[in-house]
């Protein structure tokens, strides 16, 4: 079973898996991309913008790690810093004027944790994207299209609908960092990975996520279509609701909750 867990770690981190851009450029049409936090500059980890999904208007959200090793440095191999984080929430503050459906693709092992990051805010940008997020009144919907780690993930998650590929993972820390942290040792890292239950079918029974996406024809064109109908139809549902914050708060609250039986 630890085994089995892993594998599925491997397979999100699998450099021939599309990436969010991959997504962006065959699910939606018309992409317009915006830069910078206006702040400090422009994080090429994360990219954002304004695009249709058959003919609807929509602000995309991507981690973007890369394919090829050069296009992984350029993209910090999906490490965003405060400065991805902060215009991810720029462009969602955007699209809750405007009244544009949000659409977040997640895939990273977690939040840069350079020097520099901390020292511009890191924590701070991501607990402003938690905090804003619960509160956004336009609908949200994020996919975790590769690994979900820790904050970083969550800071692009809190939505009205989180699915998951069925060969993601979502998790507060990396198998190989809880088993340094547990048993001083990263090559456990099988052993935690089950422990950390951090595969999509653990995830749908926690309540973590409400849809597993089938990976059959993976990166093909029905692929894609298939996604852009799910897509469209959740929205079509999303936006019929006049009580999406309230819902979206009860979401969180209750997951992890335990009842207490009175014997």
């Amino acid at each position: 079973m630890s085994e089995k867990a892993y594998d599925r770690v491997k397979l999100a981190r699998e450099s021939t898996r599309p990436t969010g851009l991959d997504y962006i450029k065959n699910i939606f049409r018309s992409f317009i991309e915006f830069h910078g936090d206006r702040r400090y500059a422009d994080d090429s980890a994360i990219v954002g913008g304004i695009a249709e999904l058959n003919s609807n208007p929509v602000t995309v959200i991507a981690i973007e790690k890369g394919h090829t090793a050069k296009e992984r440095q350029v993209r910090n191999f999906g490490a965003p810093h405060p400065e991805g984080y902060r215009k991810a929430l720029r462009l969602m503050k955007q699209a809750e004027k405007f009244g544009r459906p949000i659409i977040c693709f997640i895939d990273t092992s977690g939040a840069y944790c350079g020097v520099g990051a901390e020292e511009r805010g890191q924590g701070q940008a991501i607990a402003e994207n938690l905090m804003e997020m619960s509160t956004l009144c336009v609908p949200i919907v994020s996919i975790l299209i590769g690994e979900g780690g820790s904050g970083g993930a969550l800071a692009l998650a809190v939505a009205d609908r989180v699915w998951m590929l069925q060969n993601s993972v979502y998790s507060v820390i990396s198998p190989e960092g809880c088993a340094s942290i547990l048993w001083k040792d990263s090559a456990k890292a099988d052993i935690a990975a089950q422990s950390l239950k951090l595969t999509a079918e653990d995830a749908k029974s926690l309540g973590v996520i409400e849809r597993i996406l089938s990976e059959k024809d993976l990166g093909k064109k029905e692929f894609y279509l298939r996604i852009r109908k799910l897509l469209s139809d959740e929205l079509s549902v999303l936006s019929q609701d006049l009580d999406l914050v309230s819902k979206r708060y009860d979401r969180f609250r209750k997951i992890g909750a335990t009842v207490t039986v009175k014997e």
